[in-house]
């Protein structure tokens, strides 16, 4: 197989430039996507290679970019929005819940929505305000839609295809920090990827605690685990991929290995992600369980401005402190 090394940036571009070629129905929509290439140039070349009938630049219109797109999306096109900064969704948030994510349920099985709404999250840029959230729960809450997020290049590539292929309505969140962050990437690879959509992974084994991640932290929590491995404890990370519908087959088999559980995001720890995975591992491992499984997150506050946010955002430090903890009980 051909294999490049690529930014996760460079990685999403490939793919969505795959996804173009294999499916004349499929078609890009979003602010600046098409002759600026998106401002963080995730669409680059796209308009000029493909027209602007397929890579198309929108009105500064969150709910108009969603709205036109189920209406695209019903009549037989695959449409991948992007929403410009995670901050920015919101205007669309009534589209998405009221109908991205309920008009396959209301037509009793009868339309499809198959549409991918891309949206670029997290912190770790050091955005000026609305440009740094972290919104998952609030679209892995719903019902009807499908919450993915990739880590890597690899990923990037392969899942970004796979969301286009799918038939559902799916939320693609990319960790904007991690953009530059190169990888390789097998661009042979079959659409199936080396890992179904919708299926975590273990990015790195270990037999003393277990690390739980998603999107931007899962770089942070492999950085932690090679910290801990100077000091002779091995942490096994597993990359989430998929936040709705959760896959926690894997944690469940590492959890009832290691006995320790630390589950790490950067949206704030109340009623985030991290209280749902901690509970479903409580509850299918709790006579596994060596101390109570813990969560590393943001905390309950807005994201805070540029100049402190590597305060607000976990860190290597917070997540060895936390394993320490575990070992505590």
């Amino acid at each position: 197989m051909a294999t490049e090394t690529l930014t996760l940036g460079k990685a999403l571009n490939a793919g969505l430039r795959k996804a173009l070629e294999n499916d004349p129905k499929v078609v890009i929509m979003g602010e600046d996507v098409g002759k600026l290439g998106g401002v963080f140039r995730i669409t680059d070349g796209l308009q000029k290679d493909f027209g602007d009938q397929r890579v198309i630049d929108t009105p500064l219109a969150e709910s108009g970019i969603i709205g036109t797109a189920v209406g695209l999306a019903i009549r037989g096109f695959r449409p991948v929005c992007e929403i410009q900064f995670d901050g920015f969704v919101y205007p669309a948030y009534d589209q998405i819940v009221s109908q991205v994510a309920k008009m396959h349920y209301r037509s009793q099985g009868k339309v499809r929505i198959p549409m991918v709404i891309r949206i670029p999250y997290g912190g770790g840029i050091g955005a000026v305000e609305h440009h740094s959230e972290s919104p998952e729960a609030y679209f892995a809450h719903t019902a009807g839609l499908k919450v993915v997020t990739c880590a890597n290049p690899q990923d990037g590539y392969s899942m970004i295809q796979q969301a286009i292929a799918s038939d559902d309505p799916i939320v693609f969140l990319e960790p904007k920090r991690r953009y530059w962050e190169k990888g390789p990437v097998e661009l042979d690879a079959p659409l199936t990827g080396a890992y179904p959509l919708h299926a975590a992974r273990v990015a790195r084994p270990g037999t003393d605690a277990t690390v739980l991640a998603y999107g931007p932290m899962v770089r942070t929590a492999l950085d932690a685990a090679t910290a801990a491995a100077e000091d002779g404890r091995e942490l096994e990370v597993i990359d989430l991929r998929t936040l709705s519908p959760l896959d926690l087959t894997a944690a469940y088999e590492s959890v009832k290995r290691t006995g320790r559980c630390v589950v790490v995001h950067e949206a704030p720890g109340n009623l985030g992600l991290g209280s749902e995975i901690a509970a479903r591992i409580t509850e299918e491992c709790f006579y596994s369980l060596e101390s109570p499984v813990l969560r590393v997150t943001g905390f309950d506050t807005p994201y805070p401005a540029a100049r402190v946010e590597e305060e607000y955002l976990p860190d290597l430090d917070r997540v060895l402190d936390a394993v320490d903890r575990t070992f505590g009980w």
